[in-house]
């Protein structure tokens, strides 16, 4: 069976809509079931959008960080992106970057953030119970993006700080909107700026 990379950017690109989108059809399923449906606490407001416009840019200086000094474990970082990710996501096209990037910050925060985190809180009570939900999912949420530990753990501070914009605001629209667009611009800059500037300084 051929590598994910090996597809068709076509069938690459349906397939990343099929599982990001299904996420969100989870969520609103296992929302309804546990009496906390997701898309009941997305506020879609111009100051949520804005909020999480503002919310994308440290985790994208983050990952600028990591480019600019990869030692350690952001070395590492970058090897798994430069690995896997970038050769997957090159051969599709801008607009179907952006409609996957999309798709996994509505489904992945509905489901972590809007679901999980909030039924693991329900069950431990008190001020720790939201301790003990944010950890909870954003745990499950570094674990689901294993691919290495440093990898895994940067997936885990990230749904820490996601989590962490959901509690501030208590409108899922913020993390969406913050998942969504860090994916997509370092989607974008990977495989298509870095590449051209690689390329210019090898000439």
């Amino acid at each position: 069976m051929p590598a994910d990379r090996d597809l068709p950017p076509q069938q690459l690109a349906l397939m990343g809509v099929l599982c990001e989108g299904g996420l969100a059809l989870l969520a609103m399923g296992l929302g309804w079931w546990l009496g906390r449906p997701p898309q009941r606490t997305i506020g879609w407001t111009v100051a949520g959008a804005g909020y999480g416009l503002l919310a994308s840019l440290p985790l994208l200086g983050f990952l600028g960080l990591c480019l600019r000094f990869p030692r350690g474990p952001l070395a590492d970082l970058v090897e798994v992106v430069d690995r896997y990710l970038v050769p997957m996501f090159r051969p599709l096209m801008v607009w179907e970057m952006g409609l996957i990037a999309a798709l996994a910050g509505l489904g992945e925060e509905m489901l972590f953030r809007g679901v999980l985190q909030e039924q693991f809180a329900g069950w431990v009570r008190g001020p720790q119970g939201v301790v003990f939900g944010l950890l909870a999912a954003s745990l499950l949420f570094g674990l689901l993006h294993f691919i290495t530990p440093s990898y895994a753990l940067f997936a885990g501070l990230t749904g820490i700080y996601l989590g962490g914009l959901w509690l501030l605001t208590r409108n899922l629209l913020v993390p969406i909107t913050a998942h969504g667009v860090y994916d997509f611009l370092a989607l974008v800059y990977l495989t298509r700026v870095r590449r051209s500037a690689a390329a210019d300084k090898s000439k």
